[in-house]
């Protein structure tokens, strides 16, 4: 296998970028580099400067490279799509600018991805990872959020980038019938899967068995790993997705319950090449310890070989 571990904005609790506690970008930055990762996610739009220069001289100043850049908003509502088409084209004329490594031989598509998630939705994210409660969307609405999936994903590949579907706790692609439907209803030669083990986890999916159910469209890896108590926990109570993360529901990789010795031999049996990003979410009020969290984390998984 020819695999580089990258790491996401996440990992310090950056996933609302208006939330009045994150981390300066930089620091971000700095510490992924301190901690030994060469490959970074963008964040969520509105995180980073979307400004060629500034994010360039910052990330060649921490010997870094981006991976990905991600739409994480409401893909359902027809009002909110003019400004995700304009976030998919700043986003993309920014990551496509950016220094790339090479692809390896057998990587399906080269980097930079656009990683789309569904997000932002109260009567879902209260019932993130809670299958046989959770509203699933009308026939007509889950149509009009998979033609928003394929505009976007247009966008992008006039770019040259690879849009890539993330299921996600707490959005109306989250469970094992919705992951279904929607590599049936959105062709791979436009758009790919980025699953993620702890999504999966949370949302009651084995990661190893849907790992290889939908092994030939996924072209991305998410990492994540789950503090079964914390889990376990969570799930009794009505809680939205980010405040069980505020609450440790996710851990470092190799402290949890997924198995990843398994998932390491699953992936080399499958001779993947390519990229995989470590996360981590949390309250960005506890970032003080993510340096040495995304360190071991990367650690445990050099350790078991990666």
């Amino acid at each position: 296998m020819s695999i580089q571990i990258c790491t996401a904005p996440c990992c310090w609790g950056v996933d609302d970028p208006k939330n009045p506690y994150l981390p300066k970008w930089t620091l971000v930055l700095a510490e992924a580099a301190q901690a030994g990762y060469r490959g970074i996610e963008l964040g969520p739009y509105g995180y980073l400067p979307i400004e060629i220069e500034r994010i360039s001289a910052e990330l060649a100043k921490q010997g870094l490279f981006i991976v990905a850049g991600t739409i994480f908003d409401d893909l359902v509502a027809v009002d909110n799509q003019t400004k995700l088409e304009r976030q998919v084209h700043d986003i993309c004329r920014l990551i496509t600018r950016l220094p790339q490594q090479p692809p390896q031989p057998q990587q399906k598509f080269p980097t930079p991805y656009l990683v789309i998630i569904d997000w932002g939705h109260d009567e879902r994210d209260y019932a993130a990872g809670h299958p046989d409660k959770a509203p699933r969307l009308a026939q007509a609405e889950w149509n009009q959020m998979v033609a928003h999936i394929k505009n976007l994903a247009e966008i992008a590949k006039s770019y040259g980038v690879r849009a890539v579907i993330h299921p996600h706790a707490g959005g109306y692609i989250e469970f094992a019938d919705e992951l279904e439907k929607i590599v049936r209803d959105i062709p791979y030669e436009l758009a790919g899967l980025c699953l993620d083990t702890g999504h999966l986890y949370y949302s009651n999916m084995d990661p190893l068995t849907f790992l290889n159910r939908y092994w030939p469209s996924i072209d991305y890896l998410h990492f994540k790993d789950i503090n079964l108590d914390v889990y376990q926990q969570v799930m009794k109570e009505k809680i939205r997705f980010f405040d069980a993360c505020g609450k440790g529901v996710m851990c470092r990789i190799g402290e949890g319950v997924i198995d990843y010795p398994a998932i390491h031999r699953f992936l080399h049996e499958k001779n993947y090449q390519g990229y995989i990003t470590v996360e981590q979410e949390r309250d960005p009020r506890h970032s003080d310890s993510s340096l040495d969290d995304v360190k071991r984390s990367r650690d445990y998984l050099h350790r078991i070989g990666f």
